[in-house]
């Protein structure tokens, strides 16, 4: 799992990564959780504001910082999404 917060630099955005590195460590998640200040990553992405938290080069959360708890929800969910590749059908993915 890749995570990235893009952010301009402002205290919201440092604020974000150090959200984002806590909710990782108490997930026990192996990922490093990388920031960068590149408007150029977030323009990219079709995005306008910041911070922007990227999980496997999709954006999970933009704007203003939530807390901890639902940073750790989003990485939960997303994790989900990227682990369990089976399709979604009424067999249950065992077809």
């Amino acid at each position: 799992m890749k995570i990235q917060v893009l952010g301009s630099g402002c205290p919201t955005c440092k604020k974000l990564f150090e959200q984002t590195k806590e909710a990782v460590a108490q997930l026990k998640l192996k990922a490093e959780v990388e920031y960068s200040t590149d408007v150029s990553k977030i323009i990219e992405l079709g995005i306008m504001s910041s911070p922007v938290l990227v999980v496997d080069g999709k954006p999970v959360m933009v704007g203003a910082p939530g807390n901890t708890d639902k940073i750790k929800s989003l990485l939960s969910g997303a994790k989900a999404d990227f682990v369990d590749e089976k399709p979604k059908c009424s067999c249950g993915g065992n077809c």
